[in-house]
């Protein structure tokens, strides 16, 4: 689960909330009144300058050096800046029957925090601001409609450190449909930047954390938005410039990525509409009432301080551990569903439909790092065996060549499976995902409850 060092008060109410804030605004550092919830709010720690803009949903629209910087984030329209955004189910999203734009309408359900396609703000109802952290809550805008509010609220706390901006986030759905969509790839966070910040950079090897040479993304494709997914090994990617400054995201645990740029390179600000893009991903399923968190790291700067940013603060790599304590941990269903949020210690999944598939967030580590895998389930269902698959790095999909099959006990018992995976030749070298099909097939009223899937054994 992605955790974070800061604290903030957790703001649930939808009505307007009063508040006694501190709006930093160019120059000037004073009380706003209670009804300051639009205008900017500005951190400055002598190093970098924060803006956030509460007339859009408190988007960050300003980051800059404090001492003559200019601004990197791009704000043409409503769906820029570096802001969140969410996407469900269905497809098209028809709310009271009211259309799409023609454009988006395969996004789906996709409120996100500045506002929408039309040009309506997503409003912001609490704010503060006491020069060490900025703390927001709005109502978002379903960009591809015309004035659909979204039935959650997005949260945001904000604090700088030296030349970067710590930011945690979440998201307070509220939904009247209770269905439970499908996964879906989620922007966590949008971000852009302007026409100068044109190369993005990031590493994509099976060496991380080593020096090993960097690569450029680069689309050749002729297509409107010409983005390019990647697995960004190292957790972070930059636009920078011809002298290789820029911003930089850092975003652990998370590796795939999508990202470009738009347009011509150039001398454009804000306001131009060329633009390079980055948005790192989770696919993940949004339940009607959940309460889902992220985080994520922005760092002003070289692209060599921007790297040494993330490898003096990110761990080894590592055989990963998912304890579905209170979450899914990233993973999500092919022809299953679960019982929905929130997660209590385990994760209650129906396998009433044919080959069933849970598949694990891609990650990234060594075989011999993590030689055995171990299941905490408990089955009822008639069938008598589950497989676990493995993905490799030079790999997107997986092979049933490279798999372990193994014995469960249908009791509706708990009991924890030890799968030797090194027993198989194929698990070898730098390995990035998981899936696990817990049945080769499923009946009405089968179900696997689980508890962990890891390289070592939970308590």
């Amino acid at each position: 689960m992605e955790t974070t060092s800061m604290n903030g008060k957790d703001v649930r109410c939808l009505a307007t909330i009063c508040f006694t804030a501190v709006l930093f605004t160019a120059g000037c550092v004073g009380p706003a009144s209670p009804a300051a919830l639009s205008g900017m709010s500005y951190l400055d720690n002598g190093t970098i300058r924060l803006g956030v803009d509460l007339d859009i949903g408190g988007a960050i629209t300003y980051l800059a050096y404090t001492d003559g910087g200019v601004n990197v984030v791009n704000s043409y329209d409503w769906g820029r800046q570096i802001q969140m955004s969410f996407y469900s189910g269905p497809r098209p999203f028809e709310p009271n029957g009211k259309k799409p734009a023609e454009l988006w309408k395969g996004l789906g359900w996709n409120p996100i925090q500045s506002g929408d396609v039309a040009e309506n703000k997503s409003k912001v109802i609490a704010h503060t601001n006491d020069g060490e952290t900025i703390h927001l809550q709005c109502i978002p805008m379903h960009w591809p409609l015309d004035n659909q509010p979204g039935e959650c609220t997005f949260e945001v706390w904000l604090q700088l450190e030296g030349n970067t901006v710590q930011a945690r986030c979440r998201l307070n759905n509220t939904r009247s449909d209770h269905t439970q969509y499908g996964p879906h790839g989620q922007e966590l966070p949008a971000v852009y930047t302007n026409a100068s910040y044109y190369r993005l950079m990031t590493y994509t090897g099976d060496k991380p954390f080593t020096g090993d040479a960097l690569k450029q993304i680069v689309s050749t494709r002729k297509v409107e938005f010409p983005w390019e997914s990647f697995e960004a090994t190292e957790n972070w990617a930059a636009h920078v410039d011809d002298k290789d400054w820029g911003l930089g995201i850092w975003y652990p645990g998370r590796y795939l990525t999508t990202g470009g740029f738009y347009k011509e390179p150039g001398p454009g600000g804000p306001k131009d509409k060329p633009t390079g893009y980055i948005a790192p991903l989770h696919t993940e399923i949004l339940d009607h009432n959940i309460q889902y968190d992220f985080d994520y790291v922005l760092i002003l700067g070289t692209l060599q301080k921007i790297r040494s940013h993330v490898r003096a603060h990110a761990g080894p790599p590592a055989p990963p551990r998912y304890v579905f304590a209170t979450d899914r941990q990233h993973w999500h269903y092919n022809n299953a569903t679960d019982t929905g949020w929130p997660i209590r210690g385990e994760l209650h999944v129906r396998l009433d439909g044919p080959d069933p598939k849970l598949i694990g967030p891609a990650a990234f580590w060594h075989a011999a790092d993590g030689p055995k895998l171990y299941i905490r389930a408990a089955y009822h269902t008639k069938q008598k065996t589950a497989t676990v698959m493995w993905r490799t790095y030079t790999e997107r999909g997986y092979d049933e060549k490279k798999s372990v099959t193994f014995p469960i006990q249908p009791d509706g018992e708990y009991h924890t499976y030890e799968i030797d995976l090194s027993a198989s030749p194929q698990y070898t070298g730098p390995i990035t995902g998981l899936r696990f099909d817990p049945t080769p097939t499923g009946e009405k009223g089968d179900f696997v409850k689980i508890q962990w899937i890891s390289f070592r054994k939970e308590s």
